[in-house]
């Protein structure tokens, strides 16, 4: 099973797709994983210009609206822009976390009949502030819709139930086992970000996450995946902590990315060849 590394336009939003392209592929990712509904360039110039870089591309869309219809709806146009860039899958922030279970049933059983419908994969992220904020109301969705498929982002539950997960271990297991793409940040209890992977007091939750990670690729590996998809996504201020009374973050995203990349090749890469 190949891993390819992508990468989010999360601290460069500013760059043009054409920029941003061209700095991913001399950095040596595989493909980029671009938040659609910021960009102003329509999708067409979108593919081409990773046509163009030899890169491949994992769309990232939101669900939006003040109410769980609004969400279907704006799911629905933003899949089908998304999937005119040609990409290996969309993934997307589903939902909210205040609608009841019935409305995100809704919003996900939508999902699944665009798939259905036009054949591109769509993953659902983990995330707090959407449906799958946690790891209970994940599990029981993953219950009503066995097909469902995850974005494995567990820097955001970490923070939520202020754990290593370790009391939750069966239905981590279950989000292991739907994990179809990978957002390579480290969490820990008090915050979805680690300050930097790099600095020994936090060698703890790299260490946790790396053996999550290591799981879902197991599994996928199992099943004879081709390939599976990671992104280092360590974002920017102010998701980056301030350097105390500084308005500097205490690291640069891109450069802490660029070192999850290289950690991720050492330890899954070696590993997936071995």
């Amino acid at each position: 099973m190949k891993l390819l590394f992508t990468k989010a336009n999360w601290e460069v939003s500013h760059l043009s797709v054409e920029d941003f392209v061209g700095r991913v592929a001399e950095a040596g990712y595989d493909a980029t994983e671009i938040y659609m509904p910021a960009r102003s360039e329509s999708p067409a110039a979108i593919l081409a210009a990773h046509e163009a870089a030899g890169l491949k591309i994992v769309a990232h869309i939101a669900s939006d609206g003040r109410t769980p219809d609004e969400h279907l709806k704006s799911l629905e146009e933003r899949y089908l822009r998304a999937i005119e860039t040609g990409p290996l899958f969309v993934n997307s922030h589903s939902g909210r976390d205040h609608f009841s279970f019935d409305d995100s049933l809704r919003i996900f059983e939508a999902g699944q009949a665009l798939v259905a419908r036009h054949g591109v994969p769509l993953c659902h992220e983990t995330h707090r502030g959407r449906a799958l904020f946690s790891a209970p109301a994940t599990r029981a969705f993953l219950s009503a819709l066995p097909d469902l498929r995850l974005t494995a982002d567990f820097s955001h539950w970490v923070c939520v139930h202020e754990s290593d997960l370790s009391d939750q271990a069966d239905t981590l297991a279950a989000a292991l086992a739907a994990a179809s793409h990978i957002h390579a940040r480290v969490g820990f209890d008090e915050g979805p970000q680690v300050s930097d992977p790099r600095n020994p007091a936090h060698a703890r939750w790299l260490e946790l996450f790396t053996g999550w990670w290591r799981r879902v690729l197991d599994l996928r590996r199992s099943e004879g995946r081709e390939w599976f998809t990671m992104t280092p996504e360590f974002g920017p201020a102010p998701y980056m902590p301030l350097a105390g009374r500084s308005p500097d973050p205490v690291g640069e995203a891109w450069e802490i990315n660029e070192w999850m990349l290289g950690y991720l090749r050492r330890e899954l890469v070696t590993t997936e060849r071995g």
